[in-house]
């Protein structure tokens, strides 16, 4: 340093006077170059931008909450609604939901770029609080329909408002960070709707409480943005640069201001004024782009990772763990994969996450495949399985889960960026709503097909026993309880034939008992063809 002001004040010495001033020039203007370089390399606060985009997280946290809500309650919510029983009906309370959720979120776009950022949010709360408030109060069932679909086009608001918030609102270098925080709030709501939900069965009526919960937040929220920046980048677009100006200085400091501004300018370079139509997302130059984030949000769906959220109360049960401690371990599961991805994001990028996100996925699934397998043992069975969706909850949270709704508004162009987040995202809404639908319908029959094969295989505890030496049971009670089997599968509306092959072990079972006990074989055939239907 003192070697390079030497060598300046020799040569300023040795310069006639005429050229004095053009060496001051000089300096100045490499001070002044040198300033700009040290404020682009050096990244703004972080604590700047902090709260407020922890107030916009609030839509996040109710969206997760209102997606658990009815988890553990919705047994009782049958009950008292009268409606117990009907699996469409239960169905309906979720995915109603789910289908006022893509009416929200397809105008989400265009309603965030009429009104703004802040103003957005505060609508995505107004329906929430309405909803909540009417679910809370209803004896009917419509009424619960009702007030669900009310809440779900809060929800469909505003996943894509946090998105695009966070992204606008985020110094780069904390970006992938922030944008954690959706899904860190997500699963804290989630975990908040299944503990809340807990005392459901020794209180009566408390399925209530747990929607009148949901309005404290949903008011907190909309109180709350009065106070927060609105977003540069929509000020920009409507050309405010004054105001843009001014909600940079709160969220990135006074000497970042010109440096972002001049960033905002590059990006939004060329772009046009005039109304994004929704031809052009499907047709334009940037269809491509919300291809890959329209793949992206159904492949996430397409997981079943909602379906886990939605009934793992019910999964869980019919498994033998008890619903609330298999609540417990999946909101864990999830937080911590989401405190990693906190960590890992800004480190690692967005598409490594995401590629080891699905290749973990992938391998719990093979192990619930292998827990599904007939010669793995009944506690080897519920250990890989509860194990595997609990690696497969964690997994997600990893990347699949935060990832596309942060790269999103980051690959799109700032003039389609409100509207093409909407779009991507209503197609996670479609496939979330069927899935909320069908799952439960799909789950009662995969139960009374393990519920008959439970009821044949005890009937046929006694060919066990008899086989061990066991002779206390007698001839005449065997027989019934091998009729017993045998009318569970006519029942049914099975064939001799298909039991064969559809319930193979515990129809060898029921056939070995018969032989043991003295049948022979062709007596067998013809009992058993006298009490079952004929093949169709």
């Amino acid at each position: 340093m003192w070697d390079r002001e030497g060598r300046a004040f020799s040569m300023y010495k040795r310069m006639p006077s005429r050229d004095h001033s053009a060496v001051i020039d000089v300096e100045e203007n490499s001070a002044l170059s040198q300033k700009n370089m040290d404020l682009q390399t050096t990244d703004p606060s972080w604590w700047l931008s902090f709260p407020h985009v922890v107030v916009s997280t609030l839509a996040s946290f109710l969206f997760g909450y209102h997606l658990g809500v009815v988890n553990e309650p919705l047994e009782s919510i049958s009950l008292d609604l009268k409606f117990s029983g009907n699996t469409l009906a239960e169905g309906l309370v979720v995915s109603t939901c789910l289908g006022g959720a893509l009416i929200g979120c397809l105008f989400s776009g265009w309603i965030a770029d009429g009104v703004g950022r802040r103003r957005a949010f505060q609508l995505c709360a107004l329906p929430m609080i309405i909803g909540a408030s009417m679910s809370a109060t209803t004896k009917t069932l419509a009424g619960m329909l009702i007030g669900r679909f009310l809440v779900g086009t809060g929800m469909g608001l505003g996943p894509s408002v946090v998105a695009l918030y966070v992204t606008e609102v985020s110094p780069a270098s904390v970006r992938g960070t922030y944008g954690s925080f959706i899904q860190i709030a997500s699963c804290l709501g989630l975990m908040g709707a299944l503990f809340i939900g807990i005392p459901i069965k020794g209180i009566v009526g408390w399925w209530r409480i747990c929607f009148w919960v949901s309005t404290i937040p949903a008011g907190f929220l909309a109180f709350a943005m009065i106070f927060c920046a609105e977003s540069p980048h929509w000020l920009y677009k409507q050309g405010r640069s004054a105001e843009a100006e001014a909600e940079f200085e709160r969220l990135l400091g006074g000497s970042h201001v010109k440096f972002a501004m001049a960033e905002l300018t590059k990006l939004d370079r060329g772009d046009e004024a005039d109304t994004v139509k929704l031809s052009e997302l499907l047709y334009g130059r940037h269809f491509r782009v919300v291809y890959i984030g329209s793949i992206l949000f159904a492949l996430q769906q397409l997981s079943g990772i909602n379906a886990v959220f939605y009934f793992s109360s019910s999964v869980f049960k019919s498994a033998g763990v008890p619903s609330d401690v298999a609540n417990v371990l999946i909101g864990v599961a999830n937080l911590l994969g989401s405190i990693i991805a906190m960590l890992l994001m800004d480190k690692l990028g967005r598409k490594m996450l995401l590629l080891w996100s699905f290749f973990g996925m992938a391998i719990s699934m093979l192990l619930q495949v292998a827990a599904a397998n007939t010669y793995v043992s009944g506690s080897a069975s519920l250990y890989l399985s509860v194990g595997g969706m609990l690696m497969f909850v964690f997994t997600f949270a990893l990347g699949a889960g935060p990832v596309p709704s942060l790269l999103l508004p980051e690959i799109f162009p700032s003039r389609i960026r409100a509207e093409a987040v909407a779009f991507c995202m209503s197609v996670y809404w479609v496939f979330n709503f069927f899935i909320g639908l069908l799952f439960l319908e799909r789950n009662r029959d995969q139960r009374e097909i393990s519920s008959r094969n439970r009821d044949c295989s005890s009937t046929t505890g006694i060919n066990s026993r008899l086989s061990y030496g066991d002779t206390e049971c007698s001839h005449e009670a065997a027989s019934n309880d091998v009729i017993r089997c045998a009318f569970l599968y006519a029942d049914s509306g099975f064939s001799m034939a298909e039991c064969k092959i559809s319930f193979l072990p515990s129809f060898f079972h029921c056939m070995c008992f018969l032989q043991r006990i003295g049948f022979q074989l062709s007596e067998i055939n013809l009992f058993f063809q006298g009490i079952m239907p004929k093949s169709t």
